[in-house]
């Protein structure tokens, strides 16, 4: 599949490239986000480089990973990633970070909206899944401003920097943003 760009009035949702590296680099140096993502501590300028130029492209090339940059809409600021990954036939989970000096405004809940719906209108995804170790309250405070529906959390089901965690787990359903699914849902009877 091809990169797509997607905008709200302030964002700009799209892939990144060679030229984002620097940004991207610079941000992911903040601790919590260090603590509380999978991504390589230290992270080096050569992780940073291996994700815009080889690891983005590649998911998007085979359809197993949607990554956007989240960038302000004037002036092009980074202010954080947002990645959709195929988990199973319809079903993607979300992931995301946002730099220090952007937390605190919407900006991740509003580009998690725009990503899952267009995953839902455009993508073929059913269900999207978001996951965060338990006690990463901001991540589960997006993903509730979201409409996420939480669903409980699984032992030992994460596993950052080779130390298995607990992680707090919970789902999005196109018909909770009023939109159709592209397979029928038959919900259990209580």
């Amino acid at each position: 599949m091809d990169p797509v760009t997607l905008t709200t009035d302030r964002l700009l949702l799209r892939t990144v490239g060679p030229d984002d590296t620097d940004a991207v680099f610079r941000a992911v140096q903040d601790p919590d986000i260090l603590r509380w993502t999978t991504i390589p501590s230290p992270y080096l300028p050569e992780h940073a480089g291996s994700f815009t130029e080889q690891l983005v492209p590649d998911g998007w090339a085979d359809a197993t990973m949607f990554t956007f940059g989240v960038f302000l809409l004037e002036g092009e600021e980074l202010v954080g990633m947002l990645g959709l990954t195929m988990r199973a036939l319809g079903v993607a989970e979300v992931g995301f970070w946002t730099a220090k000096e952007h937390r605190g405004k919407g900006y991740t809940t509003e580009a998690v909206l725009t990503a899952v719906r267009w995953s839902f209108t455009e993508a073929s995804i059913d269900r999207v899944e978001w996951r965060a170790e338990v006690g990463n309250h901001a991540s589960r405070a997006v993903a509730q401003r979201a409409g996420f529906t939480m669903e409980g959390t699984q032992r030992s089901a994460l596993n950052n920097k080779g130390v298995r965690r607990d992680c707090w787990v919970a789902s999005l359903l196109p018909s909770d943003l009023g939109l159709p699914s592209t397979a029928p849902y038959l919900p259990a009877k209580s």
